[in-house]
């Protein structure tokens, strides 16, 4: 199965919100798919991109971050448009 995750679409939020520092959750089953999106995003911002490597079993499932790390973006992706 392709998905599209509008990687162009992500670029420009993220420049338009100047964010420094971002992060992507994906499901389980997306990822395999993490390195392509991290290289795409790190390649066409000036972000830092990390991605989340804990569980994600649906959109209301955020990740617990550390409050000693601080993100300006958090880019969820799901199976399916929400």
């Amino acid at each position: 199965m392709e998905y599209d995750f509008e990687l162009n679409k992500l670029v420009n939020k993220i420049k338009k919100l100047k964010a420094k520092r971002v992060l992507i959750q994906l499901p389980d089953g997306l990822k395999n798919r993490s390195v392509e999106i991290l290289d795409y995003l790190s390649n066409n911002t000036n972000a830092r991109i990390d991605v989340w490597g804990g569980s994600c079993f649906g959109a209301c499932d955020l990740p617990i971050i550390p409050k000693n790390i601080k993100y300006d973006l958090l880019i969820h992706f799901g199976h399916e448009e929400f």
